[in-house]
């Protein structure tokens, strides 16, 4: 009882959820920077038949979310992809950059996560990650910079138990001119 009043009484002082009291600073859950009253809410796309009716519309943006060197260093980890231009931030200042960059695929891993404060679909059954069409990254993502993700709905096709749909989704770092990445992830929303 007292953890579900907490975590209500978390939600009341924002509504991210995240627990940093209203005008607070520091870093929600989502890696976003911003007050909470400046985070946009996620769009709720309700159905099949409201999927359909966005084709070839804008889905909005995601809030700015810093990247961080330690962000870097996990994906890195994981990846094992310890390139010097990722992870030594002595060695990158007279690299290609002038400092360390994100991964282009730690960039393109956040797809799920930033396309969740964009829009989030509910009253389907499931919703499969399918892959993707086209995917390039014009411009490196700077350690220490903010990120976000304009996202549009491009092509619905029909498919046996609902539809399959192309999500154009764009990567900005604030203040850059060229797009950091971008994206064409196919899901399946099943009805």
């Amino acid at each position: 009882m007292v953890s579900n009043i907490s975590r209500t009484i978390r939600t009341l002082r924002s509504p991210c959820g995240n627990g940093l009291p209203p005008g607070g600073g520091g870093v929600s859950p989502t890696g976003s920077t911003q007050p909470w009253y400046e985070q946009r809410m996620a769009r709720t796309v309700n159905g099949l038949d409201e999927v359909r009716a966005l084709a070839g519309q804008d889905l909005g943006e995601s809030p700015w979310r810093t990247i961080t060197q330690e962000q870097v260093n996990r994906f890195a980890d994981v990846t094992d992809d310890h390139q010097f231009i990722h992870v030594d931030p002595d060695r990158a200042k007279d690299g290609p950059f002038g400092r360390t960059i994100a991964h282009g695929f730690l960039t393109l891993s956040l797809s799920v996560s930033m396309l969740d404060e964009v829009v989030r679909f509910e009253g389907i059954s499931m919703l499969i990650n399918y892959g993707l069409n086209k995917v390039r990254f014009p411009a490196p993502v700077p350690v220490g910079e903010q990120l976000r993700v304009k996202a549009a709905l491009g092509e619905v096709e029909e498919v046996k138990g609902g539809v399959q749909v192309v999500v154009e989704l764009t990567y900005e770092v604030q203040g850059q001119e060229r797009p950091a990445c971008v994206a064409e992830l196919v899901l399946r929303l099943l009805g």
